[in-house]
């Protein structure tokens, strides 16, 4: 039998490997890399690439709507088969945007939430001195992480309208636990999208953050043009009028990352979630306050 000292330095060889091959690493050149490439289309690349890909994932192709794919972009951004996440449609319930799995959730206490145990980072270090901090002060937070062999496209969490996007270029770390244990602060390095979205009658406004990582660097909101990327020249920030219904596509990654959801004190978790639990697109995630005139 193996001693536990051997077992400890097998684990943190293993995740030593981990993060320098996909984090030491020249990130924004094998990001741009990737792009091009899974834009091929060529039937044999296709094949070639996707099956490599199934060898390091469990790929999710089951409930896929078309597999015929053209190039690995449109294995990426696959569309899923009509019935497959089934919404729940609970005026109180504010659901999952995304399949994925559930990083990290709480309270934002004084405007400080986490990462992973032991790594915290701000509002401010993620959306820099905003008079939009004030929404989430103090309110409920939880990070999605979207692994690359899921569905990579995210949905409405609620009936509501998006107000602005603002628009943060910056680095593609892993978002992997592995990185989030070793990078302070990395969803505030990482390139990311702030989505202001105003639910329930404006009456409160949830903050979606899709944020990318290596690899992955781009982000599609319907209604926004062009794709948000390493390439993108701004603007930095836009004012938008774009609704969506509850269960609504509003976009999606090239790759696996991140969705960060803020809420507005008053919103709870429901109670059934906890820490690296596996979540569909379309299952309740937190409860919106009571409101007697809803």
């Amino acid at each position: 039998m193996m001693k536990n000292g051997s077992w400890n330095q097998k684990i943190f060889n293993a995740e030593d490997l981990n993060f320098l091959l996909t984090n030491r690493i020249p990130r924004i050149a094998l990001t741009h890399l990737m792009g091009r490439l899974s834009q091929i289309k060529n039937p044999l690349f296709t094949r070639m690439a996707i099956g490599i890909w199934k060898i390091f994932t469990d790929l999710e192709l089951e409930d896929t709507q078309n597999s015929d794919f053209k190039s690995v972009h449109e294995c990426f951004i696959r569309q899923l088969k009509p019935g497959t996440r089934p919404i729940n449609l609970s005026p109180e319930v504010l659901t999952s945007p995304c399949d994925g799995i559930v990083g990290e959730f709480g309270k934002i206490v004084d405007g400080q939430l986490f990462q992973a145990k032991g790594f915290p980072y701000t509002l401010r270090d993620l959306l820099g001195e905003e008079d939009l901090n004030h929404h989430w002060q103090n309110g409920t937070y939880v990070t999605i992480r979207i692994t690359s062999a899921m569905y990579h496209r995210f949905h409405a969490p609620y009936a509501g309208e998006v107000k602005k996007m603002r628009y943060f270029s910056g680095d593609t770390w892993n978002v992997n636990p592995i990185a989030l244990k070793r990078v302070e602060k990395l969803f505030c390095k990482n390139e990311r999208a702030l989505l202001q979205f105003d639910i329930d009658n404006g009456r409160h406004t949830v903050a979606l953050i899709p944020v990318a990582a290596v690899l992955v660097a781009s982000i599609k909101v319907h209604g926004l043009h062009p794709i948000l990327s390493l390439n993108y020249q701004g603007p930095v920030e836009t004012d938008c009028q774009l609704k969506f219904e509850k269960g609504q596509e509003m976009g999606w990654f090239q790759h696996g990352s991140t969705i960060l959801i803020f809420a507005p004190p008053g919103f709870e978790m429901l109670n059934a979630w906890a820490v690296g639990d596996r979540v569909r697109m379309g299952q309740g995630l937190m409860k919106l306050p009571k409101n007697q005139d809803r």
